[in-house]
């Protein structure tokens, strides 16, 4: 026999979890998005002020991908 208000404890808990993981996907989705932003930024100042060129960047993707592996 199932207690009393199982069935709706089990979906609220379940709404919770489901709620919870949203809110950490957003909430990383965001940071990452800042992230990026600021790399870019990052980049751009660099090319700005110091003339940073092509083989520069290509150098700095190649040891951002070595030491980040995806």
């Amino acid at each position: 026999m199932e207690p009393t208000e199982y069935a709706s404890t089990l979906e609220e808990l379940k709404a919770q979890v489901h709620g919870a993981r949203l809110r950490a996907q957003r909430a990383s989705n965001s940071e990452l998005l800042h992230l990026w932003w600021r790399i870019g930024r990052t980049i751009l100042d660099r090319q700005a002020e110091q003339g940073w060129g092509a083989k520069i960047l290509t150098r700095l993707a190649s040891d951002l991908r070595a030491e980040f592996p995806t």
